[in-house]
């Protein structure tokens, strides 16, 4: 892919975000009474903070304001050392970050950071990073959390996000268990839909390992032959919780009748929609801070129509490269489906073991993870 410069000489940068950022004091207030017979007053309501929100996504897409420094991605070409050169002795400032007090901040011909709606107060997304351990209880085979005893685990994972929020210490790290709800499977079972569904008390057992560690919990679901208008509700009691989140695995949805595992499966842009509307009506009704919905992909054809895909206030969506590999191999395909095919915050998986494989000489580290544009919000271990 060619190589695109990534931020530009701005000779008033500082000044420049001061007023395109610079929204209105003014809050919304709530008029209600204190106490009985006391005086009534004002009382301010919370609000998202856009500056700061805005500040962030440009930090995740490596946009510089700074006058003397340009980002480039992860390999500079003659040619963009050339734009840069000219850039430099030019007076006009170019392509100045624009935001609106209803649209995100975006940069005029760069496709990140992607404008969307702003989200609702409470969101978690970009003010802080999630590092999630992913798996099932029942089995060894599919992630660390069928691997190792509860406390081991546990530890694992506090030392895990430690070390993200020293390699990124503007952002908060907040720990999460990411456990697969819903188990596609090569036995079409009793309903004919090549999935298992995992009793209440193994759900619940995901949510109490996250109390321990004042985390999140993702529910993740493979649809197999069944689709996602049938198996989300069924998560429904526990979507309803502040703290549980969602996960959806295009590469288990077996649209047209082949069993998992014997082809990669898709979702349509109209899946994640359906998906993201229905967690929005539970944000609304039950006065939650904003979901997260998460969507693994390595290839194009797991999600089709991608520019249809439509963020939410109430619901933040994660593309999440979840393919494993050689580290040159795992920045090409986040570069070919994640990068190039913008929908609002991106994530990464890594695997502890099928990451080391030869020819691979380790895993990704958290800088190598953090140079990618637009850098990780969300790191998934298996």
């Amino acid at each position: 892919m060619s190589m695109k410069k990534r931020g530009a000489f701005i000779g008033v940068g500082a000044l420049a975000l001061v007023y395109v950022f610079g929204f209105s004091g003014l809050v919304a207030t709530e008029y209600r009474a204190v106490t009985a017979g006391a005086p009534e007053k004002f009382i301010p309501l919370p609000t998202l903070n856009k500056q700061d929100y805005n500040a962030r996504m440009l930090a995740l897409a490596h946009f510089s304001t700074a006058t003397d420094t340009v980002i480039y991605d992860s390999v500079a070409s003659a040619a963009a050392a050339a734009d840069a050169a000219a850039a430099a002795a030019s007076s006009t400032p170019v392509a100045l970050p624009v935001a609106t007090a209803s649209t995100t901040v975006s940069v005029q011909g760069d496709p990140w950071p992607v404008p969307t709606a702003y989200p609702e107060v409470g969101a978690i997304l970009p003010f802080s990073r999630i590092v999630a351990y992913y798996g099932n209880f029942y089995s060894k085979g599919m992630g660390v959390l069928g691997e190792y005893p509860e406390d081991q685990l546990l530890a694992m994972l506090a030392s895990t996000t430690a070390k993200w929020a020293a390699a990124d210490p503007s952002t908060p790290v907040i720990p999460a268990i990411q456990y697969i709800a819903v188990v596609a499977q090569a036995s079409a079972g009793k309903e004919g839909k090549y999935i298992l569904r995992m009793p209440d008390d193994q759900i619940e057992h995901a949510i109490e390992m996250a109390d321990k560690i004042h985390g999140l919990v993702f529910l993740d679901v493979q649809v197999g032959k069944s689709t996602v208008e049938y198996e989300i509700p069924q998560l429904e009691k526990y979507l309803k919780m502040p703290k549980v989140h969602l996960a959806i695995d295009p590469e288990f949805s077996m649209k047209y009748g082949d069993a998992p595992g014997h082809v990669i499966g898709t979702f349509d842009a109209a899946d994640i929609n359906y998906t993201a509307g229905y967690l929005a009506k539970l944000v609304q009704e039950n006065h939650l801070p904003p979901k997260i919905l998460i969507v693994h992909r390595f290839t194009e054809d797991m999600v089709t129509n991608y520019k249809k895909i439509t963020p939410l206030p109430e619901v933040q969506i994660v593309m999440d490269m979840d393919g494993w590999g050689s580290q040159a191999k795992k920045k090409n395909t986040y570069m070919r489906v994640i990068q190039s095919e913008p929908v609002q915050f991106t994530g990464l998986k890594l695997f502890y073991k099928n990451d080391i494989k030869p020819p691979s000489t380790g895993l990704l580290t958290t800088k190598e993870v953090l140079d990618l544009t637009p850098a990780p919000i969300y790191i998934q271990y298996q």
